[in-house]
């Protein structure tokens, strides 16, 4: 064992052993963020206008400070783009993080000299917690390869503006810098085609034992380093050991990758964010991600339900329950003030605080009431995929109410098949029966014969980068919707 790997391991056991100071008290962590966010940033203009100073209590910030999400948000952030200081925050934020907003255009969600390490801590702490659960830390030898977007950045009003994975890369430790690939150079090609190209040009003949990235993505390089290699990802890197991913659900994945490398190797899920380190998979035997408390963010919840009621009841820690399904709404050290992410989220424990993502608040489907969620057509598709044995590169769900005279409405499934099954109809009846038992509201509209049970349709190979492409989302971190409710995506496959 290497010198390295043994300092690995008692660095991780250190962490894991201050981690749990908050992992054990998580009400009173959370009391003491808010606090501290508040008296922070009593002094600006948010703070200012919502009287910051008069709250005492989250019931009186929940008073005062409605939920917003960006679009409500905007006034005050394009004030801190103009230039101006103590808005949001204290003084002007480090860096924008500019992502592609479906409403509002382009976003810029602030990170300041506070929120930023949480960003890094948080991924740093991920593998810490593996090592020191697993006694693995063999990977810390070989390369290390993050799949993100160019590092490059503009500057506007003293401002660097540039995407969150790009942000993140010149924050890498020192003592990484030698072991991470790709070159800076081929990180800041932004053809995404061109870049994994040159990806794998850079990697095939490295000694790679870490890859991270988003998914899809990262199956596409596997696909290209096969295609240029003609021998799997496992057997090309040997001491490849760890996958760490985002972003979107493994599972629909996990058979392809496997396949793709040609044995199994443990991965690690990551939930992060512009306007925040939300949580990560601190263990190997338990369902879920560990919620980050103690990272300057004070979470709220609201059932899923009940969101777009007139008021809906804004819970804190101490009030959820595990099952329920959730959007998530926080408050940063980065400026953000009940803001509505628009992720869902449903706590698997609450002893400690581990949560999974459900889906996002307006990637739903409801055009007849059947109010079905990403978690329950990712579900749905694990158990087709384990039942029939095929396997996926990506689908998307959509509903189709514009059918032909007497034919009831249904759900569209729009499938990239990998390998394709013996028989499409009965994975259709699989998927649908996995729909009807996890969501009762969907299985009384097939029982009352409002919607025909869904219909599969088959796409070509290739045809969500080339859907993903036509927007201008090809590469980095963006992901293809699960669901929507809706029929925008579906119609560019007709």
């Amino acid at each position: 064992m290497s010198l390295k790997s043994i300092a690995a391991k008692i660095f991780a056991k250190f962490v894991v052993n201050r981690m749990n100071k908050w992992v054990n008290n998580p009400i009173e962590t959370q009391e003491k963020v808010f606090r501290t966010l508040i008296a922070t940033a009593a002094e600006t203009s948010f703070g200012k206008d919502h009287g910051f100073h008069e709250i005492k209590s989250t019931a009186d910030f929940a008073a005062r400070v409605p939920i917003r999400d960006y679009e409500a948000l905007k006034p005050y952030v394009e004030r801190v783009v103009a230039g101006d200081e103590d808005v949001l925050w204290p003084g002007k934020p480090l860096y924008f993080a500019k992502t592609s907003g479906t409403t509002s255009g382009a976003k810029y969600i602030p990170l300041t000299k506070e929120s930023m390490p949480t960003h890094t801590r948080a991924a740093r702490n991920a593998i810490l917690c593996y090592i020191h659960e697993t006694g693995k830390a063999n990977f810390v030898n070989g390369k290390m390869i993050f799949l993100q977007g160019s590092p490059e950045m503009t500057e506007k009003n003293g401002i660097n503006i540039g995407r969150l994975s790009g942000i993140v890369a010149h924050y890498v430790p020192a003592y990484l810098q030698r072991n991470r690939l790709p070159s800076w150079e081929t990180n800041c090609i932004n053809d995404w085609e061109t870049k994994v190209d040159a990806i794998v040009a850079e990697t095939k003949d490295e000694n790679m034992a870490l890859i991270s990235g988003i998914p899809s993505w990262v199956q596409m390089y596997f696909e290209r380093l096969k295609a240029a290699t003609q021998k799997p990802v496992g057997e090309l890197f040997k001491n490849f050991e760890l996958f760490i991913y985002g972003g979107v659900n493994y599972e629909p994945y996990r058979a392809k990758f496997e396949a793709l490398i040609g044995r199994k190797v443990p991965s690690i899920e990551l939930f992060p964010a512009s306007e925040g380190f939300f949580a990560f998979q601190d263990s190997q035997k338990e369902k879920g991600m560990l919620l980050q408390l103690d990272s300057g963010i004070f979470y709220e919840f609201i059932e899923a339900s009940r969101f777009f009621d007139e008021n809906p009841k804004r819970l804190t820690l101490a009030d959820v329950q595990t099952g329920v399904n959730y959007v998530l709404i926080v408050s940063t050290s980065a400026g953000l003030w009940a803001y509505n992410v628009g992720d869902t989220v449903q706590f698997t424990s609450i002893n400690p605080y581990r949560v999974i993502v459900s889906g996002r608040i307006k990637h739903f489907i409801s055009a007849f009431g059947e109010h079905v969620i990403g978690k329950e057509v990712e579900q749905a598709m694990q158990d087709a995929m384990e039942q029939h044995e095929f396997t996926i590169s990506e689908f998307t769900v959509a509903p189709q109410t514009e059918t032909s005279a007497g034919e009831l409405p249904y759900h569209e499934w729009l499938i990239e098949f990998e390998t394709e099954p013996e028989n499409l109809q009965q994975v259709a009846k699989t998927l649908d029966a996995a729909m009807q038992e996890q969501n009762s509201y969907y299985f009384d509209l097939i029982k009352g014969k409002v919607l025909q049970p869904l219909k599969i349709k088959a796409l070509p190979k290739n045809s969500f980068q080339r859907y993903m492409k036509s927007q201008g989302k090809l590469g980095g971190q963006n992901k293809v919707p699960r669901l929507s409710n809706d029929r925008k995506i579906a119609d560019f496959f007709n």
